[in-house]
């Protein structure tokens, strides 16, 4: 550590109602003890170098008294950060919109951060700024600590700016910022991010699976390459938002080089599952957990990426374990599972969403933890957790904890702009083998949702759906059955006395390791109800305010594009049809894909599925070739015959096809009518052919295939899609070929009073 700290040891218990008011003189923070005579939380105030207790906005309101801790250096010490989220607009509807995100750093404890300066540079396409606009809107915000322990800090800093005629560009900062560690040279130097005209939707970027699966190597695979690609992209058009469909880190070492590794090794499964999860045992995953956060999120050239293109994420599994919540429920309740679910969420709240975690989490050793109702004096000791802060309008909070964490789901409505709503669904909290929501939880999700849009008053065209794991995807009930048969027994008996097939069975409860994964789907027979259910629910959601749906989907590790759409007979156009929904599904964009066998078995599987009497759906045949097809040393990725699904790492890049600042597009306005509605467009006999088009030519020829430019396609509000594939994994600079079609919004009121069919 580049400075000393000096550090007192408070005695006692912390949570006696104490707080502390913090105040800095120079580079010392005096601690004086505030005294309450009931058992409340603490209360503390932060004021940097050089402020008077008026400049800062943020009190610091929570329990516990932190490690009484101060620091003897004038740098603030770094551990890592800074990492920048979007969460909401606010005046919406109204000429004068505001963007709210936050920016977090994690710090040596001691620590106080001076204000993070706000500054905005201009035009994003470089107009200079006129008649001291700059200067009017430049600004500081505070920091507010959200935890404290002894090995670390975690700041965050609420962050706004207006929306302005042109897209524009914003730097901030925070004053003497340095490497904890001495290996981040330029650190201290400003990080700039754009916002888009207050006319415009954003520019989205989304992934999925960023990171390894336990035993990949990674080298082999050039690491996180790219993530190089996408900083490339970004110079050239810049993204405003971006978007983490899950697993945005893996966690499954810790049952291999981590703390669970004595655990796993455990043969007996009734002693496994009676296992406790003791204090010494959450301390150790505790630090497991957010060491493997700083190094995977300080990892070049992901961090860079973090400091300038906004997060909005949902979790999955692996940021917790490979599977969690689809294992048998019996296993899945044990002390253990339950105990790292915690943790992980813990630093899941904090590294990804900015918002204090929960005051403890769960333990055998504090049995008040059980429900996440109770406080674990242990886990207080020297620790700072805040408790007092509004929740963001943002969050659509479940009414009750998941069945194995014991806390509530956070699922996420927000505005990306002038007309595309975002719905991103916590799928993880809630799940178990058999649902992925509770029913409640839908409800409410979709009463929200649709308040939002109705209050849009029509502004709103397009909703984005996150459900990280694929919707409309190939049926694999088929190995589902062979996994769960008879035939199966004889293995598990032979694995379990000479260790054949060690690597088919995973080491939790003995089960067929595929079959989690499997589980995971949504196209999974016991998820097939629930499925039905969500997806007319949508439809009704498009048909009644006449907004387009499209769904994100990741974890699979392949590129495809699934859709639902109103069965042929029906004759209804793409463009007013409701049942019309595309799943974008891209993954990974950092773990190594499935054989190609596999992508090729999952395209023969592309069958035309009937969801109901009136609703079918299928692959589209995206992929008209491979990517880097006939270059030097670049190996095919899939079978002449496949066309539907990528087996190589890539993420996708969603924006409007046509712009409403007055710039032109690629010219390719000719392919719309007077209306801005797509000219007739015959309904194909094969519907994996295209169905519009905006899906015609899809692929390396499409107009929008590059990302960059907009395709002018599917009308005024359409939508354009990219999947940027890797052409090469052993380039380290993560070069893509990119893939592209539209999306059309939709029109259904053209169908109204036409009765329940239209």
């Amino acid at each position: 550590m580049a400075t000393s700290i000096e550090a007192r040891q408070k005695q006692g218990g912390p949570f006696q109602g104490e707080g502390t008011h913090q105040t800095a003189t120079g580079a010392t923070i005096a601690s004086l003890k505030h005294h309450s005579t009931s058992r409340k939380p603490d209360y503390g105030r932060a004021v940097a170098a050089g402020q008077t207790q008026e400049q800062v906005a943020q009190h610091s309101q929570g329990v516990g008294n932190g490690p009484q801790v101060r620091s003897t250096t004038e740098q603030l010490e770094v551990l890592c950060g800074p990492l920048l989220n979007y969460r909401h607009m606010s005046g919406e509807q109204t000429d004068s919109p505001i963007w709210h995100g936050s920016v977090l750093l994690v710090t040596t404890p001691g620590q106080l951060p001076e204000r993070l300066s706000l500054n905005y540079v201009g035009s994003a396409s470089g107009s200079s700024t006129m008649n001291g606009l700059s200067a009017s809107l430049d600004r500081s915000f505070p920091g507010t600590k959200l935890y404290e322990d002894p090995g670390k800090a975690f700041w965050q800093f609420d962050v706004e700016a207006p929306f302005q005629e042109l897209e524009s560009a914003w730097e901030y900062s925070v004053p003497r910022m340095t490497s904890a560690k001495g290996d981040r040279e330029q650190l201290g130097r400003p990080r700039r991010f754009f916002i888009p005209s207050k006319h415009e939707s954003m520019r989205i970027m989304f992934h999925s699976c960023n990171g390894f699966s336990v035993g990949t190597d990674e080298e082999a695979w050039s690491g996180p390459a790219l993530w190089n690609d996408v900083l490339r992209i970004h110079e050239q058009q810049p993204f405003h938002v971006m978007i983490g469909g899950g697993d945005q880190i893996y966690n499954d070492s810790v049952r291999v080089s981590g703390p669970l590794r004595p655990w796993t090794d455990i043969a007996n499964p009734h002693k496994r599952r009676e296992h406790p999860f003791n204090e010494d045992m959450r301390a150790k995953c505790d630090e497991f957990y957010f060491q493997n956060y700083v190094r995977w999120y300080g990892m070049e050239p992901f961090t860079s990426v973090n400091g300038q293109i906004p997060q909005l994420n949902i979790w999955d599994d692996h940021d917790i374990i490979d599977g969690f919540g689809s294992y048998t429920d019996h296993f899945m309740r044990c002390a253990v599972f339950r105990g790292i679910g915690g943790v992980a969420h813990k630093y899941y709240m904090l590294f990804q969403h900015h918002i204090p975690p929960p005051v403890s989490t769960f333990t055998t050793d504090a049995p008040q933890t059980m429900h996440g109702q109770g406080a674990d004096s242990v886990q207080l000791r020297d620790t700072y957790v805040l408790t007092q802060r509004a929740e963001d309008p943002s969050y659509i909070i479940g009414k009750k904890p998941g069945p194995y964490v014991e806390e509530k789901s956070r699922s996420i409505y927000t505005q990306l702009g002038k007309r595309i709503a975002f719905l991103g669904l916590d799928a993880r909290t809630e799940r178990t083998r058999h649902q992925i929501n509770y029913p409640e939880t839908y409800d409410l999700i979709f009463r929200h949702t649709s308040q939002q849009i109705a209050a849009s008053r029509g502004e709103i065209k397009h909703l984005v759906l996150l459900l990280g794991v694929p919707i409309a995807y190939p049926r694999l009930q088929w190995l589902e059955n062979i996994l769960q048969s008879p035939i199966i027994g004889p293995i598990r008996f032979l694995n379990k006395r000479f260790g054949l097939a060690g690597g088919f069975f995973n080491q939790f409860d003995g089960g067929v390791d595929l079959l989690d994964d499997l589980d995971d789907h949504y196209t999974a027979h016991q998820h097939k109800k629930e499925r039905k259910m969500l997806v007319e629910r949508l439809q009704v959601l498009a048909k009644e305010y006449s907004i387009r749906v499209s769904i994100l989907g990741g974890d699979v590790h392949l590129a495809a594009m699934g859709r639902f759409y109103s069965n042929p007979k029906l004759a209804i156009p793409a463009e007013r049809d409701w049942r019309y929904m595309a799943n974008i599904i891209s993954s990974a964009i950092t773990n190594k894909p499935p054989p190609q066998a596999v992508a090729n078995l999952l395209a023969r599987r592309n069958k035309i599925h009937h969801l109901g009497h009136d609703t079918d759906e299928t692959l589209l045949e995206l992929f008209n070739e491979d990517p880097g097809q006939g270059q030097t040393g670049v190996k095919p990725k899939t079978a002449e015959t496949n066309h539907a699904t990528m087996p190589s790492r890539n993420y996708a890049i969603i924006c409007e096809s046509h712009s409403h600042t007055g710039a032109t597009t690629n010219g390719m306005n000719g392919h719309t009518n007077g209306n801005g509605q797509s000219a007739t467009f015959p309904t194909p006999k094969n519907p994996r052919e295209p169905l519009h088009i905006g899906e015609q030519g899809a692929g390396t020829g499409h107009p929008a295939a590059s990302g960059i430019t907009r395709s002018g396609l599917a009308g005024v509000n359409g939508l354009d899609v990219t999947i940027r594939v890797e052409i090469n994994p052993s380039d380290r600079e993560g070069h893509t070929q990119g893939y592209g079609f539209s999306v059309p919004a939709l029109e259904s009121a053209a169908y109204a009073g036409q009765g329940e069919k239209w």
